[in-house]
């Protein structure tokens, strides 16, 4: 058992880390590693390495919450350049020769963003880890190759101008975005531009929460420990109902067994036991419950 397991009842836990500018966020899961001493640990969605903020790290038998986590929505802090585009949309790309963005009045940006606000159909970035054919669409960019996305839909339910400086052919904005799961901000920085006719691409980017995780309650990638994982079940009872089972009810759970609950239906409920510890994710209809995912318990009866 790790020191991380120890730490949780055998469970693992869920880290918040603040990624640093600079580096991948495989290089923020192998600090992890380093750092509690095993080598399962896994991630939530990635961030590109110019970007900071939140990333949620599932440790050892915690990863299996990750999937749960993936499709939350998410909050940015942004700020876009208009009048130069870049090949990756990001300030990290190659850029374009600029072009005057001093002229373009607010009233246009209002209705730029308007478009791009709700449900929108987007082609993610061609430099992204979305896969083409086994390969990723960034490793088949940087060779040359054309890379043809599919569009996506995606949901934007806030987009917001924050702050606006003008200096030189340049207009920048502060932004603030609320979108769903898979939404490519570079994209959106991109196709703000494209349709004001000057271009534009991102020059800064945080994720500051994920579902009702905050990018304040995060440690340091260089400041993580074990008395920063926090439990399972305090996590999974952020997200879904509660149902806490008797030890009978949950050793004939573990066994992969259904079994009568007095909750209301729901696609997901968190199980604990007595202890309080995470005994798995179930699903509830006519007040039966399936196992979705079981997690590692020391309360299951002989």
């Amino acid at each position: 058992m790790t020191g991380a397991e120890a730490e949780h009842g055998g469970s693992g836990g869920i880290l918040l880390v603040d990624k640093p500018g600079g580096i991948t966020s495989h290089d923020a899961v192998g600090r992890a590693r380093r750092a509690l001493g095993t080598r399962k640990v896994g991630h939530a969605g990635t961030l590109d390495p110019m970007a900071t903020g939140l990333l949620i790290l599932g440790v050892d038998s915690s990863t299996r919450l990750l999937t749960f986590l993936v499709g939350l929505g998410k909050t940015y802090e942004a700020t876009i350049r208009l009048g130069q585009s870049s090949d990756t949309d990001d300030a990290e790309g190659r850029l374009s020769e600029p072009v005057d963005a001093s002229h373009v009045a607010r009233a246009d940006i209002d209705a730029g963003i308007a478009a791009l606000s709700g449900g929108i159909s987007q082609v993610p970035s061609t430099f992204s880890a979305i896969k083409v054919d086994g390969k990723r669409a960034y490793e088949l960019a940087r060779t040359g190759e054309p890379v043809e996305l599919k569009s996506r839909t995606v949901t934007i339910s806030r987009f917001q101008v924050l702050a606006e400086r003008r200096s030189g052919p340049f207009t920048d904005l502060d932004v603030v975005i609320d979108c769903s799961s898979g939404t490519y901000i570079r994209a959106l920085a991109r196709d703000l531009g494209a349709g004001l006719g000057v271009g534009g691409h991102l020059t800064a980017l945080r994720r500051t929460s994920i579902g009702p995780f905050e990018v304040a309650d995060a440690v340091a990638a260089d400041a993580i420990d074990p008395a920063a994982l926090r439990a399972p079940a305090s996590v999974a009872e952020q997200l879904f109902p509660r149902l806490e089972l008797g030890r009978q009810e949950l050793t004939e759970l573990t066994q992969g067994k259904r079994i009568a609950v007095g909750v209301p239906d729901a696609d997901v409920v968190a199980a604990v036991g007595a202890s309080g510890r995470l005994a798995g994710l179930v699903s509830v209809k006519k007040g039966v419950a399936r196992v979705l995912v079981n997690f590692p318990t020391e309360e299951v009866l002989a």
